[in-house]
C-alpha cells in the first residue's frame, strides 16, 4: 500500500511540474505578445497624428481633383481639334479611285461548277 501511496504522490508531483512549466510557457508568450501590442498602439497613435495634420490638405487636394477631372472633356476635345488643324492631309487625287470592298474582291464558283467559266 505504500508503494501504492507514493506512486500516486510522484504523479501528482510530475502533473503539477508539467502544469507549472506550461503556465511558465504561456506566460512568457503573451507577455511577448502584450509588448508587440503596445509597440502597435504606439504606432497606430503616430499615424493618427499624422492623419490629423494631413486631413484638410487632402480634401483641398481632392476638390481640385474633381474640378480637373470635370474639365477633362473638355480639353480632350480641344487636344483632338488641335491636332485635326495641324496634321497635314495627303492631297487628294483629281480622278477618285472606284470603292473597292476592304477584302478585295470576291470570287464567286457557282459558274464554275455549272460548266460556266468566268472572263477574267
Amino acid at each position: 500500500m505504500t508503494l501504492l501511496v507514493v506512486l500516486t504522490v510522484a504523479v501528482i508531483v510530475v502533473l503539477i511540474a508539467g502544469l507549472a512549466f506550461y503556465l511558465y510557457w504561456a506566460g512568457t508568450l503573451l507577455n511577448r505578445i502584450a509588448g508587440n501590442l503596445e509597440e502597435s498602439l504606439a504606432t497606430a497613435g503616430e499615424i493618427v497624428g499624422h492623419a490629423k495634420l494631413i486631413g484638410p490638405g487632402v480634401e483641398h487636394i481632392n476638390r481640385t481633383g474633381g474640378v480637373v477631372a470635370g474639365a477633362l472633356p473638355l480639353l480632350y476635345g480641344m487636344a483632338e481639334e488641335i491636332v485635326t488643324d495641324v496634321t497635314p492631309r495627303p492631297q487628294a487625287p483629281a480622278v477618285p479611285e472606284p470603292a473597292r470592298p476592304a477584302s478585295g474582291t470576291r470570287r464567286s464558283r457557282l459558274l464554275e461548277s455549272v460548266g460556266y467559266p468566268p472572263e477574267i
